[in-house]
């Protein structure tokens, strides 16, 4: 089962093993990680915005347009900023990091 780990708000770092095909914010839900996700992982807010470890960034799937007007109203937003909706886990990611942002933007409130 592919592994990944969550560095959460205050800098703790959680390891965690994903099953493959869940969502980043569905593993985050899983294991209690203060991830947001507002709309349920449909796509149409930013609040699941982690920023992904330039190490494993390259080995995901292009951003779709969707998921990069979504990230442009993100708090905080980097070169490696995803959606945890978008990125699933598979064993070529196994040890995946993400980072989740200091705070969260929620255009829906």
């Amino acid at each position: 089962m592919p592994k990944m780990t969550f560095v959460e708000k205050d800098g703790t770092r959680k390891e965690v093993e994903v099953t493959e095909g869940l969502t980043v914010l569905e593993a985050a839900r899983k294991y209690n990680v203060d991830l947001e996700g507002a709309c349920e992982g449909s796509l149409a807010c930013s609040t699941c915005h982690v920023v992904v470890d330039p190490e494993f960034y390259d080995q995901l799937p292009e951003a779709t347009e969707d998921e990069e007007d979504m990230l442009d109203l993100a708090f905080g937003l980097t070169k490696t900023s995803r959606l945890g909706c978008q990125i699933c886990m598979k064993p070529e990611i196994d040890g995946l990091v993400v980072t989740l942002p200091s705070s969260t933007r929620n255009a829906q409130s």
